[in-house]
């Protein structure tokens, strides 16, 4: 095989609108972006800036993929011992900061694995089977209980966030760069090659998130998942290093190493979780929600009650009153903070099927109101086990028609993107599992 260099260049004038990330995602998810090979090359760019960690010898790739996982491992050691001492969580301080992060990190979760779509193509090449296993075992082989993307989806449904929410354009940027990679991965075998092994390294922030989130009551089974499926010594980390050194061509290694080192840098790109995580702001957020609200509710109240002698709808009909409205509710008892929410009037009036507003307000923006209110409150901390799903049995897959080639071209398409995730792309999965013969025997 001929390992080409991609040098696609922007031709011509710029336009004068570029995509949005958001659109650039959209239009990516939905096999319409025509520029995404140029725009990739232009990430590769600003990541030409960024360090990296990588050995400078790719014979030592495995040596290193090691030393992390064993960093990572004393790292979390401590972080459960300082956790043992009584030290709050790191990450997130009340459940709803958890549920505004799974939120901001839904579009990648949406996609996960999508870099790695065009190794289904070389499924004759046993130097992409470990890419390719990877990438079936974010599907699930198929299986609805096991692909990751229907096991975020089933999470953000439990958690009562089933819809897209309002998102900064910054959080398509690395859900974008996975579809275009996916798309564009024979043009960009190496950066492909690197932006997984960078991805595939169970980092520290993977940890802590499934250990709080379990305490906050929240099934982290996906992220768990990941902690057990990327594992360094069998998992996918270690496939990933396998495949730099399978694909690496002899007659070019620097080259093409140079190119690995630019894809890991992809993944730095955008924001990092930590510092996502502490942008979470828990009034700031509040508010966000009640403007939202203001402009749907603002004729829906009667005039009978008065909160420091305006109305409800007075409160409602006026931008950027929402702050004084906050206050207004308190000064008159309505809502009594650091207390626990069911002390507080206005929580009675929001909370359960028979409360006057039920429905008003979603189950993220209801926790925003329990944990303002609780505020300082000590609530009680729960850990869970993490839930099952019944998922129905598949209908058996229809039989394969036309020429193998033909019909594996056919699956392979149903695979992208997260179309993987719908019943046809699950049973395309199952399908070309049979037709490449890459199902993998159980043992006796």
């Amino acid at each position: 095989m001929t390992v080409t260099t991609c040098k696609t260049a922007v031709k011509g004038k710029a336009l004068a609108t570029v995509p949005s990330l958001h659109a650039r995602y959209h239009e990516l998810l939905e096999g319409r972006d025509t520029s995404s090979a140029a725009w990739l090359n232009e990430q590769l760019a600003h990541a030409r800036r960024l360090p990296d960690d990588l050995p400078a010898d790719p014979a030592q790739l495995q040596a290193w993929s090691a030393q992390h996982a064993a960093q990572v491992a004393e790292a979390y050691a401590a972080y459960l011992q300082q956790r043992r001492q009584g030290a709050p969580r790191r990450y997130f301080a009340n459940r709803a900061q958890a549920l505004w992060f799974l939120q901001q990190v839904a579009p990648t979760k949406a996609v996960d694995g999508a870099w790695l779509h065009s190794t289904l193509r070389h499924w004759g090449d046993p130097r992409f089977h470990g890419l390719i296993r990877t990438y079936l075992e974010e599907l699930g082989s198929g299986d609805p209980r096991c692909n990751h993307v229907l096991i975020y989806q089933r999470l953000m449904s439990r958690i009562g966030c089933p819809g897209q929410a309002e998102l900064e354009d910054e959080r398509y940027l690395q859900g974008a760069i996975q579809l275009a990679l996916g798309q564009h991965g024979d043009a960009f075998l190496a950066e492909m090659i690197g932006y997984n092994l960078g991805y595939e390294q169970p980092p520290l922030h993977l940890l802590i998130t499934t250990y709080e989130l379990a305490e906050l009551g929240i099934d982290g089974q996906y992220f768990q998942l990941h902690v057990t499926i990327d594992n360094a010594a069998s998992g996918h980390a270690h496939l990933s290093t396998q495949a730099v050194r399978q694909l690496c061509p002899a007659h070019d290694q620097h080259a093409f190493y140079e190119r690995v080192r630019l894809g890991y840098r992809l993944n730095d790109l955008g924001v990092d979780t930590p510092s996502l995580i502490s942008r979470f702001d828990l009034e700031a957020e509040l508010l966000r929600a009640l403007e939202h609200k203001r402009n749907f509710g603002q004729f829906m109240h009667s005039d009978h009650c008065r909160l420091q002698q305006r109305t409800v709808n007075q409160w409602l009909a006026e931008p950027g009153a929402m702050p004084a409205f906050l206050q207004a509710l308190q000064a008159q008892g309505w809502i009594r903070r650091g207390e626990q929410p069911a002390q507080s009037r206005w929580w009675a009036l929001i909370e359960g099927p028979s409360a006057p507003m039920y429905g008003v307000f979603d189950a993220y923006e209801k926790q925003l109101w329990h944990d303002w209110i609780a505020s300082g409150w000590q609530t009680r901390v729960r850990r869970v086990m993490p839930g099952s799903w019944d998922v129905p049995v598949q209908p058996e897959d229809a039989p394969l028609g036309r020429s193998q080639d033909e019909n594996i071209d056919a699956l392979i398409e149903k695979m992208a993107g997260n179309r993987h995730a719908a019943p046809e792309g699950l049973i395309a999965t199952r399908a070309y599992l049979r037709a490449t013969g890459l199902i993998q025997e159980q043992p006796c």
